[in-house]
């Protein structure tokens, strides 16, 4: 299960962590809402957009299935043939959303059903292939998004353990390298005790590649809590309105809630810091004048035998500090002391 090119993705390495914004299937087919959306999620500051690039017939094949959803504060229920056909995009789609995406500056990427969906993603450029939960146990697909040579995003929502071990194995041993999985509740909208971000971690461990989370919860905490956990990617779901209709928009960010959300995430970033264990540039003032040295305690003439009484701890770290009591204990002054005065080596013969 390991993936021991974990460091060839480009989200690791202490880059910032990749914000993607999931418009999905909120265009609702118009590709001038499409491209609506990924300037407002530019905007909003999303590193990169993700699509869906899906065939209907490719995983609904009964149409009697019905979905049930809130759109526009009303309840609807509708067949999800009909519902997810109307929002497919065609390879043309695909080329013009990647073209503006392009000249914007914004990264694409999108989830493809079928081997067609993975070479088409391939042929126009996509930055990555995300593999959706409901396909986790789809292997032949996830050999051909390894295939693809395409950084590969693996969604693991309702999957056990053993399933995402699979998935990885079916990646790696069709030759893929590049992959990240994401720790996802496929609940919408996800509850705080159904989030888990301790599995972020943990699954990185595990399986030996980055981690992100796909996101359902409502606001940005539990964003800002992946990255402290260490997730190299966020995932949102992302509407440029949520009163636009669609079954995904009314759980989905709106630009203002996705903003705030990017900057709290930046913010852990830079709490984040450094791995180094020691003082911070900010602190190096402060070891100077708030720390403690051995300052004499009376006036003390040279000659004088240093005993526990003639030495107190007082600011500022000018002196030596109280860790070398007990090599102070006992040694002769060189020279005299006033009351107050740091010890320093200049009053007694330590080795440096």
């Amino acid at each position: 299960m390991k993936n021991d090119s974990m460091e060839a993705h480009p989200e690791c390495a202490n880059a910032p962590c990749l914000l993607v914004a999931e418009i999905g299937i909120n265009h609702n087919g118009d590709m001038d809402l499409a491209e609506t959306m990924v300037l407002a999620a530019k905007e909003a500051g999303a590193d990169a957009v993700k699509f869906q690039n899906y065939q209907t017939e490719d995983f609904v094949s009964d149409h009697s299935l019905t979905y049930k959803y809130t759109s526009q504060g009303k309840e609807i229920e509708e067949p999800q043939f009909s519902m997810f056909k109307r929002c497919e995009l065609s390879d043309g789609d695909l080329r013009r959303i990647k073209r503006f995406c392009d000249d914007q500056g914004v990264m694409f990427f999108s989830t493809p059903t079928s081997s067609a969906g993975v070479d088409i993603l391939r042929e126009i450029g996509s930055s990555h292939i995300k593999n959706g939960s409901d396909f986790l146990g789809h292997l032949p697909l996830i050999r051909q998004m390894a295939r693809s040579e395409v950084p590969t995003v693996l969604s693991t929502g309702m999957a056990t353990e053993s399933e995402i071990g699979e998935a990885c194995d079916a990646f790696h041993e069709a030759g893929g390298k590049d992959l990240m999985l994401l720790v996802c509740t496929s609940a919408y909208p996800t509850t705080p005790d159904s989030v888990h971000l301790r599995k972020i971690p943990e699954m990185a461990g595990k399986f030996g590649c980055p981690v992100g989370f796909s996101d359902h919860t409502d606001g940005w905490k539990a964003a800002v809590g992946a990255v402290a956990l260490g997730a190299r990617m966020i995932e949102k779901h992302f509407t440029s309105d949520r009163n636009l209709p669609g079954p995904d928009q009314w759980f989905s960010s709106d630009p203002a809630e996705f903003a705030k959300l990017v900057r709290r995430v930046r913010e852990m970033e830079v709490m984040l810091g450094s791995r180094e264990i020691g003082p911070t540039p900010a602190e190096e003032h402060g070891r100077m004048e708030y720390r403690l040295s051995c300052v004499a305690n009376g006036d003390l003439p040279a000659g004088h035998v240093l005993g526990e009484s003639d030495i107190a701890y007082r600011r500022p770290a000018h002196g030596l500090p109280p860790s070398k009591v007990d090599e102070l204990l006992g040694q002769p002054l060189l020279i005299s002391v006033k009351y107050g005065e740091p010890l320093t080596h200049k009053h007694v013969n330590l080795a440096l």
